[in-house]
């Protein structure tokens, strides 16, 4: 009994079999007891289910059990044995049962107890089925040698893959079979087999004849014996290991490209990087061009879409199998304008990647237009093309070529999605390296600060939070969060941690705060102000090496490090963008009631300084329970983390009266009178503003079109019933639009959101800011920025991959209810 359990540790349970004559079926729960009699149970015992269903299964045995089995079957999902039993009748029986552990959908664990009744005894249709299965396996190609190396049986795949029958080729050796490298390594692993009795497995890469895909097979020849274990011949099993094989290459490839790409903080090392790792797995030739925009590093990148005609990129890397890479028209560093509906251009305007043909119009109309690349297509031989958008952070940099004309093959659509991730992972390390130059110079001045006394009241999201100090050390600590209003009615909801405790990390607690609430003022995504907040932790680690130490002032010891989780909601779009640096995942409670954690990626601590960081969208529908929180929350010295992620779930998916009673019914339930780190919990629960809250409007660049803008917006004011505030919203709109009409590009855009403050906003395609500036007595202009920033509340100005937008908030009186 002892050798069957061990077998069947491993066994997962089986589903529940059809119903049938031939089997006697038994459940029972975990007591024994019987639940479930079929019509092959009477049979084989003699009991009707009304006779025993209800009763304990040990009435059935013959002889009981010794309890030390009994608990070692307990913990296998399956049992197998002889036992025995005793017939209603009184004579004694010895049965195979075969018993599995499962959990049907009732949710409550049982034995579900099987055992044959007729079919037990090998049968004379039994040696047709074999002949059956051997020759018509679906999925394995088979064959059967004798001892002589003769072939004896083939079955239809076999057949398939030789493109010959069986009578054609019984009675041959294998190297007379295919006269080929792959057919000799057979017949030397068959004899092999002969030789030493033991199993050979071979890998073998040919192509199929009728194909002009090459496949790749899995091979394995092993002994056959008959009961005395005599050796009778060899069995030749082929299995089809293409998609695994490639599979397997691709992973390899991306493997590989993550060790190579990426090395250094250089754009084209980074762009050279890409193209080595694609050559020759992947093409014959690649290049990676970038977009011409980039080449001023202080300014915004200008998107490829926006303007019609040949588009300009720079050569910054290539590559090819052929030395001297004869494919390349375009030198290193040098600059060549693409045609509007060339292949590289429709995919850079597009942002999507492409799969082309030679005969493809994208291709044909680009060879036409240059004599030279057509050339080189004729001479070499080019078949297929693909073209990857190099797009990082929502913002396009440029377009990588791929090429094929020594592989056989065309590119298929596994190879271009192996190719957009390798270009993904390039363009993340080429943005990087860009953004790294344009930055590397920011200096901030920080300022300390404790965490807030009072969240800002506003209209996105419903908030509440707790903070517990560590045991000993009240009041200092370095966990800390902060709740953010943004321009267009978003808010920012900010958590993070700062390694150790005492009056050093609530320095640097205070110092990050404040960076944080600057970086989110001007607007930055979750990503971006976490870059820039990492520059801020190293930079403070720079500080700290050449403080000098005094008796009455000790150096702090150690790097700064600190994690931070950065989010903004907006609740028109109802999506909530989410960064983390190191910082543990943020839990999402749905209207439903359904928890779990954002999938959101990790990155680096604070401080590391150089890696990326990755933002993620999620979308929150209204009442949906956002909660951020340190990691002392949910992990202690006594406490498994994935169990304290557990436990927070569950009580966040509790009812609560209020948010401020489930902040401290989460507090109270996971942590102790005194915990050992400090905690700091932010919760949300999210709004939304409706459609009738917010009305766009597409202004034409035409200064005419203001006083018709003006009349909508006063028209749109007046239907909200914000009377009071029509001089003002009039005045604003008329600047506003007119200074965009003026001074930016199109498309413009009027927005006003009626939340409970009213916010005017007006987008154009410049990337220029305006700035505030005294008139003089007898200027025309120059009056308007000025009279916006007097009669509204705040004013500002966000950059976005389009343009820019200006926006003005006023104060309102409060709106009765039911209004909108």
């Amino acid at each position: 009994m002892d050798e069957r359990i061990a077998a069947d540790r491993a066994t997962p349970p089986l589903a529940e079999p059809v119903d049938g004559a031939f089997t006697a079926r038994v459940t029972l729960d975990e007591h024994a007891t019987v639940t479930g009699w079929n019509a092959g149970a009477e049979r084989l015992l003699g009991y009707s289910a009304a006779q025993i269903v209800g009763r304990s299964a040990a009435v059935l045995l013959a002889e009981p059990i010794p309890a030390e089995d009994l608990r070692s079957v307990e913990a296998l999902p399956r049992w197998h044995g002889k036992v025995f039993v005793r017939h209603r009748d009184g004579h004694r029986l010895e049965i195979g049962v075969i018993a599995h552990h499962r959990t049907p959908e009732a949710g409550t664990r049982e034995w579900f107890l099987v055992s044959a009744l007729a079919g037990r005894q090998p049968q004379p249709a039994d040696e047709a089925l074999v002949d059956w299965s051997f020759t018509e396996s679906p999925t394995c190609a088979l064959a059967l040698y004798d001892t002589s190396l003769l072939l004896r049986r083939l079955n239809e795949p076999m057949e398939q893959i030789l493109n010959l029958t069986e009578d054609d080729v019984r009675g041959l050796h294998l190297d007379e079979i295919g006269d080929n490298p792959v057919a000799d390594e057979l017949a030397r692993g068959v004899r092999r087999v002969l030789e030493t009795g033991e199993p050979q497995y071979q890998e073998h890469f040919m192509r199929v004849p009728g194909e002009t895909r090459e496949h790749a097979w899995s091979v394995l020849l092993y002994p056959l014996r008959d009961r005395a274990g005599e050796l009778r011949g060899v069995g030749h099993l082929g299995h089809d290991m293409t998609e695994e094989y490639w599979a397997r290459k691709r992973l390899q490839l991306i493997a590989e490209a993550g060790r190579r790409i990426g090395t250094s903080l250089d754009v084209m090392r980074t762009a050279q990087e890409l193209a080595d790792v694609t050559i020759p797995e992947l093409a014959d030739f690649v290049s990676v061009d970038l977009l011409t925009s980039l080449d001023d590093l202080h300014e915004p990148v200008q998107e490829a879409g926006t303007a019609a005609g040949p588009l300009l990129l720079r050569r910054v890397a290539h590559q090819s199998v052929t030395p001297g890479i004869p494919e390349a028209v375009v030198g290193l560093g040098d600059v060549d304008g693409y045609p509007e509906h060339s292949a590289p251009v429709e995919s850079l305007r597009s942002g999507r990647a492409s799969l082309y043909e030679m005969t493809d119009a994208a291709i044909t109309d680009w060879a036409a237009d240059d004599p030279v690349r057509a050339s080189q297509v004729r001479e070499l031989g080019i078949h297929s093309v693909m073209t990857v958008p190099l797009s990082a952070r929502g913002t396009t940099l440029g377009v990588a070529v791929f090429v094929r004309y020594h592989h056989p093959e065309i590119f298929q659509q596994d190879d271009l999605v192996l190719a957009e991730e390798l270009v993904a992972r390039a363009a993340v390390c080429i943005d990087n390296a860009l953004r790294y130059t344009r930055e590397r110079g920011t200096a901030v001045t920080l300022q300390r600060s404790l965490l807030p006394r009072r969240l800002p009241e506003q209209a996105a999201l419903e908030v509440a939070s707790g903070y517990l100090p560590a045991g000993g050390q009240a009041g200092v600590g370095g966990d800390w969060f902060d709740v953010i209003p943004l321009s267009g009615a978003r808010v920012a909801l900010v958590v993070g941690d700062v390694v150790g405790h005492g009056l050093h990390a609530s320095a640097t607690m205070g110092r990050l705060r404040t960076a944080v609430r600057t970086l989110a003022d001007i607007d930055l995504p979750p990503d971006e102000l976490l870059t820039h907040l990492d520059d801020l932790a190293a930079r403070l680690s720079t500080e700290q090496e050449v403080d000098e130490p005094t008796d009455r002032y000790p150096k702090p010891a150690g790097e700064v490090g600190a994690t931070c989780l950065y989010a903004v909601y907006d609740p028109i779009s109802r999506r909530c963008t989410l960064a983390r640096a190191g910082h543990p995942q943020p839990v999402v409670v749905s209207p439903e009631g359904t928890a779990a954690l954002v999938d959101l990626p990790a990155g680096p601590l604070l401080g590391l300084g150089g890696l990326p960081f990755e933002a993620t969208e999620v979308d929150l529908p209204e009442g949906s329970l956002l909660a951020l929180y340190t990691d002392g929350l949910v992990e202690s010295r006594n406490r498994d983390i994935d169990d304290g992620l557990d436990r927070l779930r569950h009580l966040l998916t509790r009812p609560a009266p209020s948010l401020d009673a489930l902040c401290d019914t989460v507090l109270a339930d996971l942590l102790p009178e005194r915990p050992a780190d400090d905690v700091a919990l932010l919760l949300a629960r999210t709004r939304a503003l409706d459609t009738s809250q917010v009305a766009t409007w597409e202004i034409p660049a035409d200064p005419s079109a203001v006083a018709q803008t003006r009349k909508d917006a006063l028209a749109q004011v007046e239907a909200w019933g914000l009377d009071d505030a029509a001089f003002v919203t009039e005045l604003v709109v008329s600047e506003l639009v007119t200074n965009a009409i003026r001074h930016g590009q199109p498309p413009i855009q009027l927005r006003l959101i009626h939340d409970n403050t009213l916010i005017c906003e007006v987008s154009d395609g410049s990337n220029t800011a305006p700035h505030l500036r005294r008139a003089r007595t007898y200027d025309e202009g120059g009056r308007g920025l000025l009279l916006v920033a007097q009669l509204t509340q705040r004013w500002g100005t966000r950059q976005s991959a389009r343009g820019k937008t200006i926006w003005a908030e006023q104060t309102l009186d409060p709106v009765p209810p039911g209004h909108f």
